[in-house]
């Protein structure tokens, strides 16, 4: 799996300007401890190079005020800039008052859209920073052995983000935080459930900045979901023969996306082995695709798990070419192929495999 990332930026896709408008936003802030005559500026969290307006402090004080199209993540930079206050905020009156050395407290008040950032931070900001936590324990070789409990750990909080997800999206339908929440925490659901809380946002947000950005990464993610043809490509094996998925039609193929290093994926592995070995003879195989980045620990591991079907990899790790084009960001993950080179089932794990395989090719 790939860490969890706990910094809220998106790099932005498309053009966050700041039209000249009636409306607009004012920023009145007394904060303590910020020096005469320093500055402090407004920069769109999408670009940080991007300055939207900017002031100089007066006894303690400040003022900021300018036009912004729709609620969007913003960064309150103090001085050099060292210090910086994540905002999501509109044309809205706000006050921010407090002490420059306690940055974390400073109250923020006026903005809707920013209480629904607070809301989400406070929420989401523990359970990421637990499901981190095991997530580094799991990945870690001491714990290959022993990561039973851990991975049900990891299951539980990862249901307890998704529990909270959807209560939020129920909650703030209309709140342009609402496609934000939905993009940092993409990598925690399937897309299907992604574009299932999507749909329930009203269209204005749909339609906004980090609406559309969701909406095309949603439309991205289509690709190699169930039922859709698979996408072929060749990568070399561990001798350095190419092998071409294609050259699999005619079979049931399991694509397993994997490494060495994965502490989740090693411990699946003794699941798909019985399952290669159960139906081996009955027009099934697997293709491994390796995210590792050197050759010697991905043949050791596929030695040490007795993974004796075909192997590739480009060693290229999170860019490998296949996972690049399958837009895989985490590990396990792995994909079903029918014979016509259809995408039949998904990230089939434990007695699931088994269960999808004695369905479509029998248990006897």
């Amino acid at each position: 799996m790939k860490n969890v990332v706990l910094i809220w930026f998106v790099f932005p896709l498309f053009a966050h300007a700041q039209n000249n408008a009636d409306a607009k936003f004012v920023i009145n802030g007394s904060v303590k401890g910020l020096a005469e005559k320093s500055l402090v500026f407004l920069t769109d969290g999408n670009k940080p190079s991007d300055t939207i307006v900017k002031a100089t402090v007066n006894a303690g004080t400040f003022k900021l005020s300018s036009h912004v199209d729709e609620p969007n993540f913003y960064l309150l930079n103090f001085g050099d800039g060292k210090n910086k206050l994540p905002l999501f905020i509109g044309d809205d009156n706000i006050k921010i008052t407090g002490d420059i050395s306690q940055l974390k407290d400073l109250s923020v008040t006026g903005s809707p859209s920013h209480n629904d950032f607070v809301e989400f931070q406070k929420t989401f900001n523990p359970l990421m920073t637990q499901l981190n936590t095991v997530g580094q324990m799991i990945n870690s070789q001491q714990y290959l052995a022993k990561n039973d409990s851990l991975m049900t750990v990891y299951k539980g909080i990862t249901t307890s983000v998704q529990n909270e997800e959807d209560k939020f999206i129920q909650n703030k339908k209309s709140s342009y935080v609402s496609p934000f929440v939905l993009i940092v925490l993409a990598q925690l659901s399937d897309n299907p459930q992604t574009e299932k809380r999507f749909a329930m946002l009203t269209s204005e947000v749909q339609n906004g900045y980090f609406g559309k950005y969701l909406s095309q990464q949603i439309e991205t993610a289509r690709i190699g979901e169930v039922g859709s043809n698979e996408i072929d490509f060749t990568q070399n094996d561990t001798t350095g023969k190419p092998v071409q998925l294609s050259s699999f039609k005619g079979k049931y193929v399991l694509v397993d996306f994997w490494a060495s290093w994965c502490g989740p994926c090693r411990k699946e592995n003794p699941n798909v082995v019985a399952a290669y070995s159960k139906f081996k003879s009955k027009n099934f195989t697997v293709l491994g695709v390796s995210l590792d980045k050197a050759k010697g620990p991905w043949v050791q591991a596929i030695k040490d798990d007795g993974l004796t079907w075909t192997h590739v990899s480009d060693l290229k790790f999170w860019n490998n070419d296949v996972a690049v084009k399958y837009h895989i960001q985490q590990i396990p993950q792995n994909m079903l192929i029918g014979p016509d080179g259809k995408i039949v089932a998904k990230n089939l794990r434990g007695p699931e495999l088994e269960s999808k395989l004695c369905e479509l090719l029998g248990c006897n």
